[in-house]
Formats: structure tokens, sequence, C-alpha cells
């Protein structure tokens, strides 16, 4: 069920509206990216002494280009495990544009909603990546205490993390925070597949770029699935 839920999340890649926002999201995650690598190139610039004369060999002057390219590769493998707070944040941003998207077009019989406020989305995005950022820092000690497990935990983790944080925002829109959290408790162990579903392709390079949007359309389509609103043939 829950493929089905991204199958129909995939189908609609070509309506218009929600194409816009995915590239919009897109775009931001790129940027976010660049950002990011734009901070490390320069603490990596700063770090560069020039050249440098060693016994034997002489003058080194290379060690700039050691850097520069260092902290490429570093950026590019720690690129898998910033998309994961990316995503969250994209997440909180996009979501009303991405549901209202989906259910336009799988769900036409509900009553049309308000937004919610750009306060109260950077309220919840800043509190998710809060404790986001947390778990994961905790989570190192597991993983070199438990090295051979360390996928295992870091998936599970975050899995567990952006299902809680897909779902509930997702849910929020039409049942409020309290109606949200008692739905996520009730149906935890789906919710938590789905985050783990959506945890493994958030670690593949360009891949990963799409799936926040993808992710958010999905969840939407889960709410709905477990709420029982799913009544339109087409949905």
């Amino acid at each position: 069920m829950i493929l089905a839920d991204f199958a129909k999340a995939l189908g609609q890649v070509g309506d218009p509206r929600f194409r816009r926002v995915m590239w919009w999201g897109v775009g931001l995650t790129l940027a976010l990216l660049v950002a990011a690598y734009a901070g490390v190139l320069q603490l990596a610039t700063m770090a560069d002494p020039g050249s440098v004369s060693l016994p034997v060999i002489g003058e080194v002057t290379w060690i700039g280009d050691l850097l520069t390219w260092g902290s490429a590769a570093m950026m590019l493998f720690f690129s898998v495990f910033l998309m994961i707070p990316v995503a969250s944040a994209i997440t909180s941003m996009f979501l009303d544009d991405v549901a209202q998207a989906v259910e336009d077009r799988h769900y036409p019989h509900l009553p049309p909603l308000g937004r919610q406020s750009l306060w109260d989305a950077f309220r919840d995005t800043v509190n998710f990546l809060g404790v986001l950022i947390g778990a994961n820092l905790l989570a190192i000690l597991a993983y070199v205490i438990l090295p051979f497990a360390a996928p295992l935990i870091f998936y599970g983790l975050n899995g567990f993390l952006l299902g809680r944080e897909y779902f509930t925002v997702a849910a929020m829109r039409r049942e409020g925070r309290a109606g949200a959290d008692a739905m996520r408790k009730a149906n935890l162990p789906q919710i938590w597949m789905a985050g783990v579903l959506m945890a493994l392709p958030l670690t593949v390079p360009l891949m990963n770029l799409f799936i926040p949007i993808l992710g958010a359309a999905t969840f939407t389509h889960l709410y709905h699935r477990l709420a029982g609103t799913a009544l339109d043939p087409r949905g």
C-alpha cells in the first residue's frame, strides 16, 4: 500500500502545478548544498598554508589543490547525510502546495483549507531540525559501538524521524496537531516503514534531489488512506 501511495505521487509529476513546486524544491535543495560547500571551501582556503618546505622533497605548493579537491570529495560524501535535514526543511516550506495539488486531483470532494502561517511552518521546521540533528549526534556513539549495525541504526532512526515529521505535517492540515499525533501513534509501524523507504533514496546522490517533494505527496496519500477520505474513484 505504501508503494501504491508513492506510485500515485510519481504519476502526478506531469501536473504543471506539481512540477513547478518540484523544481522549486530541487532548486532550493541545490542552493542549500552549494551554500554548504561554499562554507567548507572557504574553511579549506583559510587552512591553506600556500607552500611548505619539506626535508628531501623540498618546497610543496600543491597543498591548496589537495584541500580544495578534498573538500569537494568530503561534501559529496556528507551530502548523503545533509539531505535528511534538507528534506525536512523543504517539507515544511512546500507541503501545503504539494498537498493541495494532490488533493485537487485525487480528493476533489474535500473542502478547501486555509494555508499554514509562515511563522508556524518556520517554528515547526526549527523544532524538528533540532530533534533530527540532536538524535543523529547521539547516534554517532551507537555507530562507534556497533559499527556493523550502523546502516540499520541510521535508516531506522531517520526513517522514524522523517515518517513522524512528514505524516504529522500532512495530517495536521485536516486533523489539527492533536488529531495528527493520535493518528500517527495508531499507525506507527506503517508510518515508520514509509519513513525508512523515504530515507533510503535520500542517500542516493541526484535521486535525492526529487525525494523531498515526492515524499510530501506520498505522505499526503498515506494520510488520506488511513483517514478513509479516498472516496474519489481516481484516488
